[in-house]
């Protein structure tokens, strides 16, 4: 498949996502790429709002987290260095009650859901409930058709990369998958103090319309 036929396949599985997105009362945007993501970001959040992010790689790399750092805004900034853990779990707390909370998601399924999964939790928290708006800004990389293969998506590529870049004793961060990969059910894995996978959220059909804000990118982000 030459690029303009790849290209033409991703065009349409994003068309496709922001129209079942749409459906299930979420608000949708397709940008092109990560500097049009900031742009997006910058149009949804109003200058003096407290915003909180969740952990995230893709804000990194999309420049969003140099947005929130850039004065504009009353920004709880969890990556604050020198922030001792209890500091740490306050600003997770004080992160409920956030103008905006900012984060990706695991995967984005094609039927218009979310699928998360989560160690420590506050970020799965967050998106269901506390925050009044929720801004998950995902690289194309991360659609998948359904559940189904969000959980394998999870289970294969985010869940070993982020137990890698977190250090975690973990089955996947030293074989590159999960423990549970051939298993039916959703939460099969290790079952070490380290496992990242804890907490499993799928949000489907909102009914707070617009709460929940998805920025597709057209571009790989995070993992």
């Amino acid at each position: 498949m030459d690029g303009s036929a790849r290209e033409k396949v991703m065009e349409l599985h994003i068309a496709k996502t922001i129209e079942n997105l749409k459906k299930n009362n979420m608000d949708a945007y397709f940008v092109k790429d990560r500097g049009e993501a900031v742009q997006k970001v910058s149009e949804l959040i109003k200058e003096g709002d407290t915003v909180a992010v969740g952990g995230s790689v893709t804000l990194f790399q999309a420049g969003i987290v140099d947005l929130l750092r850039s004065g504009r805004y009353n920004f709880l900034d969890r990556y604050a260095p020198g922030l001792s853990a209890e500091e740490t779990r306050q600003v997770f707390i004080d992160s409920f009650s956030a103008d905006v909370y900012l984060t990706s998601s695991n995967a984005v399924t094609m039927n218009g859901e979310l699928f998360n999964v989560d160690g420590t939790s506050n970020r799965v928290a967050a998106i269901c409930f506390g925050p009044k708006s929720v801004i998950v800004v995902v690289g194309y990389n991360k659609i998948v058709p359904d559940i189904e293969a969000a959980v394998k998506y999870v289970k294969q590529v985010a869940a070993p990369a982020n137990a890698i870049r977190l250090s975690c004793d973990t089955y996947c961060a030293f074989t590159g998958v999960c423990q549970g990969i051939d298993s039916d059910g959703i939460t099969d894995g290790c079952k070490t103090s380290s496992r990242i996978c804890s907490n499993y959220l799928i949000c489907a059909l909102q009914r707070e319309a617009g709460r929940i804000k998805v920025i597709i990118v057209g571009e790989a982000l995070g993992f």
